[in-house]
Formats: C-alpha cells, sequence, structure tokens
C-alpha cells in the first residue's frame, strides 16, 4: 500500500519531538494493515496531538479539547466498517477523563493512541495528568501536590480489554499500533516521549530514561485476560435487531380551521401539582389537530414538589424558528409562583392581549383584557384548574375552539380519563370580563 501521508501538510513539530516519529509508525501501521484512507476515520482534539487529523488522507473529526473519544464512539457506531483511530495527549485524557472511562467500559472497536509526554506541550508546559511530581515545568508547583495518572492501569482497571505502555522509541511500534487496530474492542496504547519544546527544556528526558521509567511499571502488552469479552458494537447490533420496532410517531391530520387569529403565544402561569405542563402540551395537540406549527418550552424548580409551574406554547400557521416569548397574546394565571416568577412579562402586556385569572390569584395591573375564573366555587380542584382554563379558553375561542380541544384530548386520554376530562372542560363557566 501507499503511503497515507499528506505530502501538502507535513508535520510541523519540534525538532525532536516523539509526535513526529509516532506520525512516520502510524503511516508505517496503516500499510502493514493494507488499508486505504476510505477505510480509516482519524479523530483528534486540541493539542500538538490534535494536528494528526491534517497530516493523512484519511476521514477525519476535530472536535473539543478531551472530548475525542465522544466522536469517535458516534462515527464507530454509524460506520462500524471504519478503522477509527483516535489521537490524544496527556492533556487531553486530564480534561476528558471520564471519557476514557466509559470508553474502556463500553469496549467499542476504537483505537486510542495516548500521546503522552507529560504536559501541556501547545499552550506553555504547564502540568499535566501524567506530570511526575518532581518535574518542573511552566505553571509552578502544583504538579507537587498533585499524583500523576497511570493511564494504562486506569484503563485496565476500567475494563479496557487491550492495553499498551510502551516508549514512542520502540523499534517496532509501527507493529504494536497495526496489533492494537486489528484487537475486535477498545485498544489503548500509552505511548511515552518527549515534548522538547517544553518538557525536556527544564526537564532531563531521553529514550533511555522513558525505557527506565517504563521498567518500573507492571508490563501493559496487548489483551487483559479478565477484561475479554464481546465489542460493544456487534453486541448492540445483535441486541437491537431482536427487538420490536419503534412505532412510527401517530400522525396528527389536520380536522378543523383554527381560531383565525394568527400566531398566538400564550404562557400557563401555576404551581406545582397544577398539571401545568399537561396543559400545555394539550394545547399544542389542539393547534396540531388545526394543522398548526406548535413548540412547548416548560419552566419549572428542580425540585419539582413545589416552586412555579410554567408553560410557554406557541401556535402558528408558519413554521416557528425560535421557541422564546417575548410579549404573549394570552396568559393564564392560576397560580401565584408562576405569576411571581413571570412577573416583568406580565406587567408588560397590552391592551390586545388576553388574561385568564383564577380568582384568589393576583396579577400586576395593567391594560390586559383578563377574565377571572372562580374555580373553587365551581367545586373544580387545584389540580384541574389547567383543565379547565383550556375549556374557557376554547369556550371563549380563545386561541382554539372546543372541538380542537376534544380532539386533543381524546389523542391524550382514554376510558375513564377522557370521559372525566371531558365532563370537565364542557361543564366549567366562563367567569366574567373584569373592568379596567
Amino acid at each position: 500500500m501507499d503511503s497515507l501521508l499528506n505530502a501538502t501538510r507535513p508535520p510541523v513539530f519540534c525538532p525532536g519531538c516523539s509526535h513526529e516519529r509516532i506520525t512516520h509508525t502510524l503511516d508505517q501501521a496503516f500499510r502493514a494493515l493494507g488499508l486505504s484512507g476510505a477505510e480509516i476515520c482519524m479523530v483528534s482534539d486540541i493539542g500538538c496531538s490534535g494536528l494528526f487529523d491534517t497530516f493523512f488522507h484519511t476521514h477525519a473529526l476535530h472536535g473539543l479539547h478531551g472530548r475525542a473519544l465522544t466522536y469517535a464512539a458516534g462515527i464507530k457506531l454509524a460506520r462500524p466498517e471504519l478503522n477509527v483511530v483516535v489521537t490524544m495527549g496527556d492533556g487531553g485524557q486530564g480534561i476528558g477523563g471520564a471519557h476514557l472511562l466509559a470508553a474502556c467500559r463500553r469496549n467499542l472497536d476504537l483505537t486510542l493512541l495516548v500521546l503522552n509526554n507529560f504536559n501541556f506541550g501547545m499552550t506553555g508546559g504547564q502540568y499535566s495528568a501524567t506530570t511526575p511530581p518532581e518535574a518542573q515545568v511552566g505553571s509552578g508547583f502544583l504538579n507537587r501536590l498533585e499524583r500523576p495518572l497511570d493511564i494504562a492501569e486506569i484503563a485496565r482497571a476500567a475494563g479496557a480489554p487491550y492495553v499498551v505502555r510502551c516508549s514512542a522509541y520502540r523499534g517496532d511500534l509501527s507493529a504494536v499500533i497495526a496489533q492494537a487496530m486489528a484487537y475486535k474492542g477498545f485498544s489503548v496504547v500509552d505511548i511515552w516521549g518527549i515534548c522538547p519544546g517544553r518538557f525536556s527544556k527544564r526537564n532531563r528526558l531521553t529514550p533511555k530514561l522513558i525505557e527506565e521509567m517504563l521498567a518500573r511499571h507492571p508490563v501493559m502488552e496487548g489483551e487483559i485476560a479478565e477484561n475479554r469479552r464481546p465489542e460493544y458494537g456487534a453486541s448492540y447490533r445483535e441486541i437491537a435487531a431482536g427487538l420490536r420496532p419503534v412505532a412510527a410517531p401517530e400522525a396528527i391530520e389536520p380536522r378543523f380551521a383554527p381560531a383565525g387569529r394568527g400566531r398566538e403565544e400564550v404562557i400557563l402561569l401555576g404551581s406545582a401539582g397544577q398539571r401545568i405542563l399537561t396543559a400545555g402540551e394539550l394545547l399544542c395537540l389542539a393547534g396540531a389537530h388545526a394543522g398548526l406549527h406548535t413548540t412547548q418550552k416548560n419552566d419549572y424548580d428542580i425540585t419539582v414538589l413545589r416552586g412555579p409551574s410554567i408553560s410557554e406554547l406557541i401556535l402558528s400557521p408558519e413554521p416557528i424558528g425560535f421557541s422564546g416569548i417575548a410579549r404573549p397574546s394570552v396568559v393564564v394565571a392560576l397560580g401565584p409562583e408562576g405569576v411571581a416568577r413571570r412577573r416583568k412579562t406580565c406587567e408588560g402586556l397590552t391592551a390586545e392581549a388576553v388574561v385568564i385569572q383564577a380568582a384568589g390569584v393576583d396579577i400586576p395591573a395593567g391594560t390586559a383584557r383578563t377574565r377571572r375564573v372562580d374555580f373553587k366555587a365551581q367545586g373544580i380542584k387545584p389540580p384541574d384548574w389547567a383543565l379547565a382554563a383550556l375549556g374557557v379558553m376554547a369556550k371563549l375561542d380563545v386561541v382554539m375552539r372546543p372541538e380542537m380541544l376534544e380532539a386533543a384530548l381524546a389523542a391524550r386520554l382514554k376510558g375513564e380519563s377522557l370521559a372525566g376530562a371531558l365532563e370537565l372542560v364542557r361543564r366549567v363557566e366562563t367567569g366574567a370580563w373584569v373592568e379596567a
């Protein structure tokens, strides 16, 4: 096979950088495996190791620092026939360490080459996750306070089935890389090298010293027997093939004419437990039954069982490019927490806006047309106020008509739940307009 190196973009590393040697040995590995550029995808992130994708005539993806393994996983699952090779530095491994752990646990057929030169070489020689504590680096004394990571040992402990720890100056490095690529599972090659531009200016480091350093660590030279297991992608496809296919989303055919006011922006303001979000979904379904485009954006506290509950809805005959609402045409005020969260919005309502206000819920004074409804006097409990408010809107032909709401209920509910909801929206009284 011909070389896959990009003659128009040769390596640009500092003289003596181990990365350049790894570039050429990786090309030798590609040729030994008989791979064409169309059969390989190089994935990299930031740092000197992030330049690798430009040096080869292959598919490539260059992404954010520490995230290369996440991109690689998506590529391999989508295109399992590709040989996906990830190059990351020790800096990227420190930044994206959780992604390394996930890749080891997952065992997707990827090959990770860690270009480990013990510092952030591109950005000034700061200490990285693998910097020895006795090293002199460009970020002061912090490396003396932290224990360096052993990437190979972490990979083994996290479940990687194939791990190699070696020197960039090893004579058979191309064969080591080729064997890692040929392994059907997640393979990690932790390659120790020299950064002459930064690290070795302050710290004596030679190929021989690297060999001595490696000799003080347990040998990692290939398959980890206790981590041997089926490859993730093949297992995923096998299991997925035996599952029942997911049904296509149920289509909603327009059956009714819309209420006729064009684009409507609605905000439901309530409290936790009032089923505000469900009411918002029903309003969107009602719009869909009239052929309208709809969006729903919700806001509630992480406590869920207390605090405000807000749903912002847009119903429009035209496609909706942005789901934000600046000046709603309709506000439904059902709970004090929701009103307080959107107080400024309520204060900015114009005379064209409509407010449906539950009796006992105060709202800021304004010029909007307000309909006050005493749900409590009608025997309607707070958890049903939002649904009852939709019934009021439908009876007033605000945003939707009764037939649109009933179609939405039929699409969302069944049996006794549907019967109870229909009875509620049909019997609710619409209250009276409040004098400005």
